[in-house]
C-alpha cells in the first residue's frame, strides 16, 4: 500500500468532502479510484496550499483566452463607427472622387482635371511653344522667354478659343505665315508686350479680340484686318505706328479702337459704324475732318489729349455729334473752345491756349428750353481769366456740376 499523504482539512477543499463521504467498499477497483482522487487533490492542494483563494485563480484561467492584438478586444465586442460613415479615400464626403488627370498634357504645363480645356504654360521661363492636346481651348503662355511661334504648332489643336501669348520676346521673322489660319473658331489673341514690328496675319474670321499692343508696329496695311468682320475690339496702343490708313473698313463689328501712344499724324480713314470708344491721345495728329464722326453714330467716348490739334485743323462741326458723351481735348494747341454738340455730357480742354469762354461752342440758342447737356467742363491750364464767364453761361450749362477754369 503506497504510503498516503497527510489529507487537509475538510474546511479547506471539496475534494477532501468528496473523499470521506465514499461508503466503503472492498471492491479493489472503487478503492483504486478513491486513492487516485485523492492523490489527485492532495497534488493541487499543494499547489495552493499557501493561497486560500485557489478556487478563484483557477477559474480564472479557465475563462482567459488568448489575445491577439489585430482582433477587435475580447471583452467588448467590435462595433461600427457611430455615426454610418464607412471608412474610403480622403474625398470621400458624398462628393465623387476627382477625374484623374490627363496624361496627354505637357509635362511643362498644368492642365487642372477641373478645367480640362485649359493649358497653363505662363511664368515657366520657357523659350519654345510647347505641344498642344487636340482638346484644348484655351492656352496660356504669357510671361515666357518664347521667341517664335513655328508654322503648325497650333494644327493640333484647331478648336482653340483662346491664345495668350503676351508678355514674351516674339518677332516678326519668327512668326509662321498661316500659324493662326487654321483656327476657325479662335475668339481672342494675345500677342502684347512683345517685339512685333509687324501685323501678323492672315488671322481667322472668328477674332474678336486681338491685342497687339506694346510693339513696334509701325505699319498697319489695309489688307492686315481683312475679313476680321466679327472683331469687337482692337488694341494697337504703345507701338510705332505712323499711318493706318483704310484698314479700319471692313470691321463692321468694333467697338473699341485703341491707337494711344504711337505718332500717327492724321486720324484713321472711315470709321466702323459700330464703334464706340475711340483712343487717340498721344499722338501727333494735328487736324481732324469735317464730319468725320458721322459715320459712327453710336460713338460715345472720344479722347484726343496730347497731341497737336490747332484750331485751324478742326472745321466747326467735327465734334457736332449727338451720340459723344466725353471729349477729351486736352493737352493740345487750341485758342478756341470748338462747337460741340448739346448732348456731351463732359468736355475737357485743360492744358490748351484757349483765352476766351465763348458760350456759343455749348449753346447755338440760349433760352428757358434750349441749354446744354454738360456736366463736367475743365478749362484750367488755358489763358482764360476767372471773370471771363459770359453772364448767360449759368442759363446754357445750368446742368454743369464741375466747371473748372
Amino acid at each position: 500500500e503506497p504510503e498516503a499523504h497527510p489529507l487537509p482539512s475538510l474546511e479547506s477543499h471539496s475534494c477532501r468532502l468528496a473523499l470521506f463521504s465514499l461508503p466503503s467498499c472492498r471492491d479493489n477497483m472503487q478503492w483504486a479510484s478513491v486513492l487516485l482522487l485523492a492523490g489527485l487533490c492532495s497534488l493541487s492542494w499543494a499547489q495552493y496550499d499557501d493561497d486560500p483563494h485557489w478556487w478563484f485563480h483557477y477559474l480564472r484561467s479557465q475563462q482567459s483566452t488568448y489575445y491577439d492584438p489585430y482582433e477587435p478586444y475580447p471583452y467588448e465586442p467590435y462595433e461600427p463607427y457611430p455615426y454610418g460613415v464607412e471608412e474610403g479615400p480622403a474625398y470621400a464626403y458624398g462628393s465623387p472622387p476627382p477625374p484623374p488627370e490627363p496624361r496627354d498634357c505637357p509635362q511643362e504645363c498644368d492642365c487642372p482635371p477641373n478645367f480640362p480645356t485649359a493649358m497653363y504654360c505662363d511664368n515657366r521661363n520657357l523659350k519654345y511653344l510647347p505641344f498642344v492636346p487636340s482638346r484644348m481651348k484655351y492656352v496660356y503662355f504669357q510671361n515666357n522667354q518664347i521667341s517664335s511661334i513655328q508654322e503648325g504648332v497650333f494644327d493640333n489643336a484647331t478648336g482653340l478659343l483662346w491664345i495668350a501669348l503676351h508678355g514674351n520676346q516674339i518677332t516678326s521673322d519668327r512668326v509662321g505665315r498661316k500659324v493662326f489660319s487654321k483656327l476657325r473658331h479662335l475668339e481672342r489673341l494675345y500677342l502684347d508686350h512683345n517685339n512685333l514690328t509687324r501685323m501678323p496675319g492672315p488671322l481667322p474670321r472668328s477674332l474678336r479680340e486681338l491685342h497687339l499692343d506694346h510693339n513696334q508696329i509701325a505699319r498697319v496695311p489695309n489688307n492686315a484686318l481683312e475679313g476680321l468682320e466679327n472683331l469687337t475690339a482692337l488694341y494697337l496702343q504703345h507701338n510705332e505706328i505712323q499711318e493706318v490708313g483704310s484698314a479700319l473698313r471692313g470691321l463692321r463689328s468694333l467697338i473699341l479702337l485703341d491707337l494711344s501712344y504711337n505718332h500717327l499724324r492724321r486720324v484713321p480713314d472711315g470709321l466702323p459704324s459700330a464703334l464706340e470708344q475711340l483712343y487717340l491721345e498721344h499722338n501727333n495728329v494735328y487736324s481732324v475732318p469735317d464730319s468725320y464722326f458721322r459715320g459712327s453714330p453710336k460713338l460715345l467716348y472720344v479722347r484726343l489729349s496730347h497731341n497737336s490739334l490747332t484750331n485751324n485743323g478742326l472745321a466747326s462741326n467735327t465734334f457736332n455729334s449727338s451720340s459723344i458723351l466725353e471729349l477729351d481735348l486736352s493737352y493740345n494747341q487750341l485758342q478756341k473752345i470748338p462747337p460741340v454738340n448739346t448732348n456731351l455730357e463732359n468736355l475737357y480742354l485743360q492744358g490748351n491756349r484757349i483765352n476766351e469762354f465763348s458760350i456759343s461752342s455749348f449753346c447755338t440758342v440760349v433760352d428757358v428750353i434750349n441749354f446744354s447737356k454738360l456736366q463736367v467742363l475743365r478749362l484750367d491750364g488755358n489763358e482764360i481769366q476767372r471773370n471771363a464767364m459770359p453772364e448767360d453761361a449759368p442759363l446754357c450749362l445750368r446742368q454743369a456740376s464741375l466747371i473748372e477754369i
